[in-house]
């Protein structure tokens, strides 16, 4: 049985393929490692003690094991829970103050690579969510068919009709000084040409040591072991940062393993994982700008893809509460100011 994997984070630096250029696990990390599998030990041993023969002995032992159950998952509950406070800590340090001396430009500018004949809305989504969330520019490199269309979704986008053109690579080369991070995927399609085109700018980025948000929608992974799956994965890579969607959603950096379980809804609309690309190419370049000072020890682009995840769970939350069954991913964006405020600045 497979799960499709949604985005992968790639810092990129010039000293290997895929090197993250962070450090191992402090030893304050690897001790919660242990404690959560220390929690998962506990839990299975209070399922064996509840098996129906331990039930035929006595009311006392079962009221004894259904205690120790309760206990057990109420300990549990609360591990996660001292989790979640503590990555909303982190990304609330990456987020940038807003001042009046800032200039335009400084809190972002963010590309977006993707957008051909038949996607148009999977660019616009990316690229208006990293807007919403906070960025002061988006940019859409696309195809030439489809750029009118994405101009036409919004006036405050800067398109460049130029993914299939034969020098597409030097056109977007032009730019990349000027961006933070780069959000490679969204509606690319799988023209040869666009794909050979993008594999350049890759490369070009990579040069530049520009982080980037790669969307790799249904790239297979085992979900019989969901956290070894992503864990085994991100190493093999690298150790880039890997995020798979699901019901709660997993972020690996090779080293660790953890889960978003921020509240969502049944809804599963398209153009969803647009929004968290876009939210976690902004928030790439807010948690690698501040530092490991700002996310105490954790790898910022753990942190970045926790909040881009929570941001987006968020969303989903709030649009469901309002519009239901006929939720889509354009109610989702016009839910970001809010959901934003809500979770990284009260």
């Amino acid at each position: 049985m497979t799960m499709g994997l949604r985005c992968v984070a790639i810092p990129v630096c010039g000293r290997s393929k895929f090197d993250t250029a962070f450090p191992r696990m402090s030893g304050r990390a690897v001790g919660a490692a242990v404690a959560g599998a220390a929690v998962v030990t506990l839990l299975s041993v209070a399922i064996a003690l509840c098996e129906p023969p331990l039930l035929a002995d006595s009311e006392l032992s079962w009221r004894q094991s259904y205690l120790f159950l309760q206990r057990t998952f109420s300990l549990h509950t609360a591990h996660l829970r001292k989790d979640m406070e503590n990555f909303f800590q982190l990304v609330k340090n990456i987020v940038p103050a807003l001042t009046e001396k800032k200039h335009k430009g400084q809190d972002g500018r963010i590309g977006i690579v993707g957008g051909c004949q038949e996607y148009t809305g999977a660019p616009y989504f990316a690229a208006m969510s990293a807007l919403k969330a906070g960025a002061d520019l988006s940019y859409v490199f696309c195809a030439r068919e489809a750029a009118p269309v994405i101009k036409s979704y919004s006036p405050e986008l800067i398109v460049h009709p130029v993914l299939d053109s034969p020098n597409a690579v030097q056109e977007v080369k032009k730019w990349l000084p000027r961006l933070h991070a780069l959000v490679v995927g969204p509606g690319l399609g799988r023209d040869d040409l666009l794909l050979k085109n993008v594999k350049g700018i890759l490369e070009a980025s990579k040069a530049r040591d520009i982080p980037i948000v790669i969307d790799a929608v249904s790239s297979p992974v085992d979900s019989s072991d969901d956290h070894a799956s992503v864990l085994r994965l991100s190493q093999a890579l690298g150790n880039v940062t890997v995020v798979q969607k699901g019901e709660h959603d997993l972020i690996s950096d090779g080293q660790q393993v953890v889960r978003c379980s921020q509240e969502g809804s049944s809804r599963r609309c398209g153009g969803q994982g647009d929004l968290l690309s876009g939210s976690l190419g902004l928030m790439a370049h807010w948690a690698l700008l501040a530092g490991l000072e700002k996310t105490n020890g954790t790898s910022p682009l753990l942190v970045a893809a926790w909040g881009a995840c929570s941001l987006t769970r968020q969303c989903n939350h709030q649009a469901f509460q309002k519009y239901g069954r006929s939720t889509t991913t354009t109610d989702m964006i016009a839910e970001i100011g809010a959901a934003f405020s809500k979770l990284f600045e009260t």
